[in-house]
This record gives structure tokens, C-alpha cells and sequence, in this order.
């Protein structure tokens, strides 16, 4: 078996390293930019061929007369800045170039340009000038200059910045993140305006160049976490990257775990206030949400309102969440186990009313749960992608009817609904919508378990769950720190919420460098 395995990754990967060469003979070399305008018109004509979203616009440059052209993608650039900020100062504006001294002789006296935008990129290859034009620049060529200038006039469509839709604040900010990863960054700078908020910028991606930028405070970030982020994301070999979720599967440390292994937010302060504690934020372009890692399992029980209410509440909600977790898992298994094998544990007037309600019942316990489960999310996946008004409808009344209707066909017994509703409002009081996914799909091995072992299944299920989250880690730090392993420290903030002038340190578990993030703000006659 080890063999033949080895035989196909061989043949796998000899496969993929021929396909490989071909897409690389297939790709046409790009070369260098010329002196003549026709020549550099001709190769961005090749490179775009079949565009017909190009815009070349040709006109005479007034500070030498020499003919220029202007070349960007309708829709992807900008056209009131083209309009006000380079074409009309190239048409008939002049920059003063008398003190930009003498050149040697045969050498290209490259023109200053008068236009007004801040940033003004400079390539002499058309690699870089293809990469200019699909991401919104424009790029301007000259007669007799063997170099392109790409301005900044980006100007595709996007909306506007609105509450995240999954991750709902009644005293946070009402602020999400977009689908520009330039807005989103912007986001993130106006909760940590530091000059220690650094920002490593890199390009993912063979055919589509997809921009991923790494932001973490300097002075707090381990650099090995930096590394080891910056490692991951330049050794992908992929097409493309579209979204968030697409780059943690390809990057994560347990690809055949349920769990997530690091923590996306669609909230700029959640990602200011762990890049606070010491992680750090991968934005990816074109993506609503933002990647934070290292994960610890407490993360995803932690949400944004817990700091802004009182102490004792977020306590309360942040135990409360930890219950629903549980009883979300293990709660339909429970009923089984006790219904089919483990009947002692049932008070005798309750087992008496359960079988008076299973009498009419024709199915055993698993699979009357297993029909209620799948309903359950059915009705659910059908209430996210119908519009809203919809959704709501079909989740309320599809609940109500079918439960009813499933209760009076003798299909489920009334205690199986309670247990099934009791089940999903437990899942969706979770934060994290990664984590509440994961926990609903755990819930299906524990039944399967619980209908062939009883309570000792549930026992075996929860074993397994707590040895797999013992071994996960996320990015290469341990999962569950800092339970296991413990971290006494950090416990201030994990099962409990204590108040914030007690939490003088950053967490441990992440290793920062620096471990006071505040002083000691009241003194001992103010905490009585």
C-alpha cells in the first residue's frame, strides 16, 4: 500500500511538473520597454488583445511636444482623477526642469512630470506595467523614453462601509471591513495610529496577482510569528486567491480538522485589539473578512461587546457560551444515549411521559434525531440564501409548521423538537460563525456513537475531541493554550471576563514582546 502510494505522488507530481513547463512555454515573454512609442504600443496591444475595456488615449505631451499615450481599464480606474490630475497637467501644464543639472551625453534626459498625484511609479518592464494596468493604474508612455510612469487612480466600484452582517455589536463600533484591502488597512491605522503598526505587503498568485498584506505592531509581535506568516503565504502555488477562507485552508497547520485555526472578522476593532494583545492580521484584496493568527480556542468564545460592558456580564455571557457550546455538541447524543441504553438516569415520572410521547413514534431514537438535525439545517441553509425578509419568514414559519406537523404524523416526539430547538439556539449563541459551524457538524459523530455505546460513546467522543484539540495548533502555536498547555496568567480573560485595570499583561500564550500593556490604573483605597 505504501508503495503504491508513493507511485502516485511520483506520477502526481511528474504530472503537474510537465503541465507546469507548458503553461510557462505558453506564456509569452513580456521584455523591455522601448524608445519608440509605436513598439511600446504594440506589445500592450498583444499583451491585451481582445480587451475591450483598454482605453489609449493619445495626446502631445506639452513639456517637450514629444506624442505620449495614457492607457488604464475603463471601470478599473478612476476617471475624474485621470481627467483633473494627469491629463490635464500632461496637456498643458510644465514642470520647471532647469535645476535638475546636466546629463552625461548619450544618456535619455527623462522629463519631470507635472502631475498632481502623490505616488508615481516608474517601470521599464511589461511585467510590471501588465500588473499596473489590471489592478486600476494608469501608465503613461512617451516618445523617446524607455521607461513607463504608473499613477495611482484606481476607481473600481464599492460599496459602502456598513455593520458587519455576522458579527453584530450593540455597544462596538458599527464599522465592517470592505472589499479593498486599502480601506481595510485604513480601518485598522485609525484604532492603532502607530508608527510600530507595520505593514508587509506581498503578491499571491501566478495568474491573478491577489495582494496580501501582514500588519503587526513591531515592538509586540514575536518576529518568529512574522516569519513563519510570511513563509506560508510565499511558498503558495495557486491560480488565484479570492477570499479569506480560501487562504486559511491553504495555509493551515491541520487541513482535515473541523475546527477553525484561525480567526477571521469581518470587525476592524477586533483586529486592532488582537493585534493589541500581540498577533497579527493578514488582509487579502477583494475579501470582506481579515485572517488573525495564532488562534487559541479561547478567541473564539471572546466577543467585542465583552470589553465594552460591565465585568461581571461579560463573565456571565462568556460562561454562558461555553454551556451553549457543549450542550450544542453533545446534547442530541445525550437524549439518544439516555432514550436507547441508559434509561436508569431518567427520574421514573419523566421516562414514563417520554414513552407515553414514543409510543406513537416508529422510528428509534437516532434516526428520529437524525430527521430533525437535517431539517433543522435545511431550513437554515434555506433562510441564509433567500433574501432577508424571506429568510426570516421560511426560518420562522418552517420551524414552527414542520416541528408541529412532524409532531402530529407521529414521525418525532414532542421531547425531540424541544431537544433539536433547544440544539440550534445553543449553536447560534456562539460568536465565532467558524467555530458554531464546526460544533454543529461535530454533533453527528457523537449521535452515531452515542446509538452504538450509549453514554460510554459520548465519553469516547469527548476523549477524542480533547486529544485532537491537544495536538491542533495554529500557526505552529498550540490550540489551546492556555489551558493545556497552562498558562495560569492568562486566565483572566478565558473562562471568566475580569475587569481591565486587573489584566496588566498580554496574553502569554502569544508569546509577545512586550508583556505590560498597562499600568496600574486604580489604587488599593479605590478598589474597595
Amino acid at each position: 500500500m505504501e508503495l503504491l502510494l508513493r507511485l502516485f505522488k511520483y506520477f502526481n507530481r511528474r504530472q503537474l511538473q510537465a503541465a507546469a513547463q507548458k503553461e510557462k512555454d505558453r506564456t509569452p515573454a513580456r521584455g523591455a520597454v522601448q524608445n519608440t512609442l509605436r513598439a511600446n504600443l504594440e506589445a500592450i496591444r498583444s499583451i491585451f488583445s481582445h480587451a475591450p475595456d483598454l482605453v489609449i488615449r493619445s495626446f502631445a505631451f506639452h513639456q517637450t511636444g514629444s506624442q505620449a499615450v495614457l492607457i488604464y481599464l475603463n471601470g478599473l480606474a478612476d476617471k475624474n482623477s485621470i481627467n483633473n490630475n494627469v491629463l490635464y497637467q500632461l496637456m498643458f501644464e510644465s514642470e520647471d526642469i532647469a535645476g535638475h543639472g546636466k546629463r552625461p551625453s548619450g544618456t535619455v534626459k527623462m522629463p519631470v512630470l507635472p502631475v498632481t498625484l502623490g505616488h508615481i511609479s516608474t517601470f521599464t518592464g511589461f511585467e510590471h506595467i501588465e500588473l499596473s494596468i489590471l489592478h486600476g493604474k494608469s501608465v503613461l508612455f512617451i516618445d523617446g523614453i524607455p521607461q513607463a510612469y504608473a499613477f495611482d487612480t484606481q476607481g473600481w466600484p464599492q460599496r459602502a462601509i456598513s455593520d458587519s452582517q455576522i458579527e453584530a455589536s450593540l455597544k462596538g463600533a458599527h464599522q465592517g471591513f470592505i472589499e479593498t484591502s486599502e480601506m481595510n488597512v485604513a480601518l485598522i491605522r485609525r484604532y492603532i495610529s502607530s508608527r510600530e503598526l507595520k505593514i508587509k505587503e506581498l503578491s499571491v498568485g501566478s495568474r491573478v496577482a491577489s495582494k496580501v498584506s501582514i500588519m503587526y505592531l513591531e515592538d509586540v509581535t514575536h518576529p518568529e510569528l512574522v516569519a513563519e506568516m510570511e513563509r506560508r503565504l510565499t511558498s503558495l502555488n495557486v491560480d488565484c486567491i479570492l477570499n479569506t477562507g480560501e487562504l486559511a485552508e491553504l495555509i493551515e497547520d491541520r487541513p482535515f480538522s473541523l475546527l477553525p485555526q484561525y480567526i477571521t472578522t469581518e470587525r476592524p476593532d477586533t483586529a486592532a485589539s488582537q493585534l493589541l494583545q500581540g498577533r497579527l492580521c493578514v488582509v487579502v484584496d477583494r475579501s470582506s473578512s481579515v485572517l488573525i493568527a495564532p488562534a487559541g480556542i479561547a478567541a473564539f468564545f471572546q466577543g467585542i461587546d465583552d470589553y465594552s460592558t460591565r465585568w461581571p456580564v461579560a463573565t456571565f455571557m462568556r460562561l454562558l457560551r461555553f454551556f451553549a457550546c457543549m450542550l450544542a455538541a453533545f446534547l442530541p447524543g445525550i437524549y439518544i444515549a439516555c432514550i436507547s441504553f441508559n434509561h436508569e438516569v431518567i427520574p421514573l415520572d419523566l421516562i414514563l411521559s417520554i414513552g407515553q410521547f414514543r409510543a406513537a413514534v416508529p422510528f428509534p431514537p437516532f434516526i428520529e434525531a437524525l430527521i430533525m438535525e437535517i431539517t433543522l439545517e435545511m431550513l437554515r441553509e434555506a433562510g441564509v440564501r433567500l433574501p432577508a425578509p424571506v429568510g426570516q419568514t421560511v426560518g420562522i414559519v418552517g420551524g414552527i409548521v414542520i416541528g408541529q406537523a412532524a409532531v402530529q404524523a407521529g414521525i418525532v416526539s414532542n421531547l425531540m423538537v424541544v431537544v433539536v430547538a433547544s440544539t440550534a439556539v445553543a449553536s447560534f449563541i456562539l460568536p465565532n460563525f467558524d467555530m458554531a459551524s464546526a460544533v454543529r457538524l461535530i454533533r453527528f459523530p457523537v449521535m452515531i456513537l452515542a446509538s452504538l455505546f450509549g453514554i460510554v460513546g459520548i465519553i469516547a467522543a469527548f476523549m477524542v475531541l480533547i486529544a485532537h484539540l491537544i495536538t491542533l495548533t495554529s500557526l505552529s502555536q498550540p490550540f489551546t493554550v492556555p489551558i493545556a498547555p497552562l498558562r495560569i496568567g492568562d486566565w483572566k480573560d478565558v473562562f471568566v471576563r475580569l475587569p481591565l485595570w486587573n489584566m496588566l499583561k498580554r496574553p502569554e500564550s502569544v508569546k509577545s514582546l512586550q508583556k505590560i500593556r498597562m499600568g496600574m490604573n486604580r489604587t488599593g483605597d479605590e478598589d474597595q
